[in-house]
């Protein structure tokens, strides 16, 4: 018997340890730009509830307590537009696990295609891989996709690139999908962190929203982190909405499985989600060093993608190959992550996270200022 992990791609991050080690070199030391990994402090509220949640010796609920699953519904509502059920949620341990098991948990596998955008998040790809699936990157238009579809995978805003579906963009995939019994999944984990308009105003919109599917949310699901508008990394406390017959599903695959967040997160994740001050103030943090940075790469010679309005980073194009733009930004002691991790088309693209301190992300725009990149 194969082992599927056999098959996987090198894990991108650790090809970055040569470059790691020249930008640590510098004389004002290292700037990690290269995963969006939160650093700032965890809400107040968060600890709290985790806090008086600590002596919980019984086993957590699969489903998630009746407080979390009425916090979901009731987020959805004020934050997405998305009129939902308690039925129709689930919490899930972090996003990542999610994205990369919802293929085998579909019961995809030898024949069947999962489409995801060309320049993507790894995780999607490596998802179907590890069903037995075959993964098709495609930026083209629904009718382009292969007739074995059998999962399509939605990323708004999008990493690295920060581009946004729209309302008309979301509706023609619904469209296309439900046509041929196709499961759109949408991973909307940045959709809090918008910067240009109309989404920085109206909001980046659901494929849940009532005025996208028309509150029929048959074959649909969105999968959602905390990691990102709340600094909840290390709770592991994500959530999946949708379908209630495939989430129904999902949550007993789970039961069997034994993949249970645990009941301190759950409390904390209930008290966030009600809290929305919190992700006001963070979201102000990413914006102010989303505008230290920009004018500095560009400085540097970097091109800052227009269509960029909204996510977690700087999508950045040069006049190089992204290796090559890699250790160029390491030589001024940048760790940046290079375009070529989502995807052959992005290459001489590099991606700067919004997520360190802001002296290191002031560091970074100093040494950016210092003029074009030694390509």
């Amino acid at each position: 018997m194969g082992f599927h992990g056999s098959a996987l791609p090198d894990f991108p991050w650790d090809s970055l340890r040569e470059a790691r080690s020249r930008a640590a070199a510098h004389p004002g030391g290292l700037v990690d730009l290269s995963v969006g990994t939160p650093v700032d402090p965890t809400p107040v509220v968060a600890r709290e509830a985790l806090a008086a949640a600590a002596n919980r010796p019984g086993y957590p609920e699969t489903i998630g307590t009746p407080a979390l699953r009425a916090a979901i519904v009731r987020w959805f509502s004020r934050r997405r537009g998305a009129t939902l059920t308690e039925d129709q949620v689930l919490p899930t341990v972090g996003s990542k696990e999610l994205v990369a098991h919802l293929p085998s948990l579909l019961g995809l596998g030898g024949g069947d295609v999962v489409v995801h955008p060309a320049t993507a998040y790894p995780t999607y790809d490596v998802g179907a891989r590890l069903a037995g699936a075959h993964p098709v990157a495609s930026d083209g238009p629904p009718e382009s996709w292969p007739a074995a579809t059998g999962l399509v995978w939605l990323n708004s805003p999008g990493n690295p690139h920060g581009h946004v579906l729209d309302t008309a963009a979301l509706r023609r995939v619904i469209a296309w999908a439900r046509e041929r019994g196709v499961v759109v999944a949408s991973d909307e984990c940045y959709a809090e962190l918008a910067w240009e308009e109309p989404y920085a105003s109206a909001g980046v919109p659901s494929l849940l929203a009532d005025d996208v599917c028309g509150g029929d949310h048959t074959g649909l699901l969105v999968a959602y982190s905390l990691s990102k508008q709340s600094n909840l990394a290390g709770y592991r406390a994500a959530l999946l909405a949708g379908d209630a017959g495939i989430v129904r599903g999902i949550r007993e695959i789970r039961k069997h499985a034994g993949m249970m967040m645990p009941a301190p997160v759950q409390e904390a994740m209930t008290a966030v989600l009600g809290d929305d001050a919190h992700v006001v103030d963070q979201r102000a943090r990413y914006r102010a060093r989303r505008e230290v940075l920009l004018p500095a790469a560009r400085t540097a010679g970097l091109k800052p993608d227009p269509a960029s309005v909204a996510g977690l980073y700087v999508w950045a194009h040069g006049d190089a190959p992204s290796r090559r733009l890699v250790d160029a930004l390491a030589g001024r002691g940048i760790l940046a992550a290079p375009g070529t991790f989502y995807g052959p088309s992005g290459d001489g693209w590099v991606r700067l996270a919004l997520t360190a301190p802001d002296e290191r992300i002031s560091a970074a725009a100093e040494r950016l200022a210092g003029g074009p990149l030694d390509l």
